[in-house]
């Protein structure tokens, strides 16, 4: 338990982090040149991407094919505590470190997703599915939200019957699994992948002037 408790880090952040910064460029991008996004209130555009920005960008993460390992974070050493111990209320507040277990959590999410193999147009479709969730409290267009969940359901439906005849149960698996990616908390993605480059920045904010 001790373990699984430790705080880890990325063993190669330069590398990981740049993939990641790419994966989230381009998440934030697949919503831009979406008509039907542009179409919904800005309220509703940003409801949708505070709410959904993770499993789209943990989808991207899977399509992408990035890897990453990590190691245990360095504990400071005791004259650097003496040190810095009166300067503790002038500093910054120090940044939560995500433990072992929930990253082991993560990786075993993607793992499952890249063992279905899923295709290009599976991918897109899939995203469509999760970023329209009528299901975000306060959101102005839910009933059209609804309809456009429901088209990219049936988008990706008709892709999987000629491309896997032989298993019938893949769509119902593959929405099961994309539902699991909802359980990986936002701070945990924000502080593996991105506290490194973008320090206290609020990531919304970041995604929000991108959009």
């Amino acid at each position: 338990l001790c373990h699984q408790r430790r705080t880890v880090c990325l063993r190669t952040p330069q590398v990981t982090c740049q993939a990641a910064s790419n994966v989230l460029v381009k998440t934030v991008s697949f919503m831009k040149n979406l008509p039907s996004f542009h179409l919904l209130p800005r309220e509703d555009q940003l409801l949708l991407l505070d709410s959904c920005w993770v499993p789209l960008f943990l989808l991207g993460l899977v399509q992408e094919m990035v890897t990453f390992e990590v190691m245990e974070t360095p504990a400071p050493s005791m004259l650097k505590k003496i040190l810095l111990d009166g300067q503790s209320q002038q500093q910054e507040p120090e940044r939560t470190q995500p433990t072992l277990a929930a990253v082991q959590r993560l990786q075993c999410c993607l793992n499952t997703f890249w063992s279905l193999d899923l295709s290009p147009k599976e991918h897109a479709y899939l995203k469509g599915a999760v970023l329209f969730n009528p299901d975000v409290p306060g959101l102005r267009a839910s009933l059209y939200i609804e309809s456009l969940q429901r088209e990219a359901q049936r988008a990706l439906q008709e892709v999987l019957q000629p491309l896997h005849p032989e298993d019938p149960g893949r769509f119902a698996r593959i929405l099961l699994i994309a539902s699991t990616l909802k359980s990986i908390p936002p701070a945990l993605i924000t502080d593996l992948f991105f506290r490194p480059v973008i320090g206290n920045a609020d990531i919304v904010e970041l995604m929000v002037e991108m959009l």
